[in-house]
């Protein structure tokens, strides 16, 4: 690491927009809040996602493909409502395309000749030659990206998680050696004691049950980590307003159930909100702990100024 550059703050790598605000939406606002220059880079305009509801539904990939340019719209308010800049995107805006999920529009087959000749994950070293670009300009303290299953197994995600890891290590040989490195991830434990307690609303039918037409997730639907391999948890609480109306800016992809408490995605599966975000420490030192054995500060062993 260069002795006389200064330590940027946090930035955050993200496949698509709303990836930040489900992913790391408190985070973020929880940083800005204190100060932190915050820098979150999209690496696709999310081309190939589903529409919720009838009014905008014709934007998708297989009608008018309009999506793309609507949902920069969409993330520039949600970073609004964080308290983030605006947009990042890498390559620019629209560089590189949604590669979407294996047997959709953009991904019919396995095979790689299928996709969009601009799909992300035909970005090759230009995508990681990018970020290095940027990782070089912003200098931050601390990067957060995704583990190594890219969350829920998107090929976009799994393709930012290796572009990240790999950008990071040529920055390092080119003047900055990033202090810290995280995964975004979900606390296993966290997330059972959640959805049991709001399946316990939904059969009861208490206040903050679902919306109609809203379903529970079924045991390990949703992507989560094993609690002991989480080693830093950000308390978000306090910053949960800012978080569900970034939710809400994101209308086409999110809805956000009228308790606050849970969001679903185009396929009504209720997620929570949780108070907590969560991550694993793999590079770097790892800071002061709390009694839990976990930092609770992404910069947390970090001397700055």
């Amino acid at each position: 690491m260069t002795g006389d550059a200064p330590v940027g703050g946090l930035l955050l790598v993200h496949a698509h927009p709303d990836d930040e605000t489900i992913d790391t939406g408190g985070t973020i606002a929880h940083y800005r809040r204190r100060g932190v220059a915050v820098t979150v880079v999209t690496c696709t305009l999310g081309e190939e996602g589903e529409v919720i509801g009838a009014e905008l539904a014709q934007l998708v990939s297989s009608a008018a493909d309009q999506l793309g340019g609507y949902r920069i719209g969409e993330l520039s308010r949600a970073l609004g409502e964080l308290g983030a800049g605006p947009p990042l995107f890498l390559g620019g805006a629209g560089h590189w395309r949604d590669s979407g999920m294996s047997g959709t529009t953009a991904a019919p087959r396995e095979s790689e000749a299928a996709l969009h000749p601009r799909a992300f994950v035909k970005s090759g070293d230009a995508a990681v030659e990018a970020l290095t670009r940027i990782l070089l300009e912003t200098r931050p303290a601390v990067v957060v990206g995704y583990d190594p299953k890219g969350g829920y197994g998107h090929p976009d995600h799994l393709r930012a998680h290796r572009i990240t890891m790999d950008a990071v290590d040529r920055a390092a040989e080119s003047g900055w050696d990033v202090p810290k490195l995280y995964w975004s991830v979900t606390d296993a434990t966290v997330l059972r004691l959640h959805t049991e307690a709001l399946a316990r609303r939904t059969v009861d039918q208490l206040p903050g049950a679902l919306p109609a037409g809203w379903i529970l997730p079924a045991e390990g639907e949703l992507a989560c980590v094993p609690s002991e391999s989480v080693t830093t948890t950000i308390d978000v609480s306090e910053v949960l307003p800012a978080k569900r109306a970034a939710l809400r800016a994101h209308a086409t992809q999110v809805a956000v159930a009228p308790s606050g408490r849970e969001f679903a995605l185009s396929n009504d599966i209720a997620q929570p909100i949780l108070p907590e975000e969560h991550y694993i420490l793999v590079r770097g030192q790892r800071g002061e702990v709390g009694p839990d054995g976990r930092e609770h500060d992404l910069f947390a062993g970090l001397d700055l100024p």
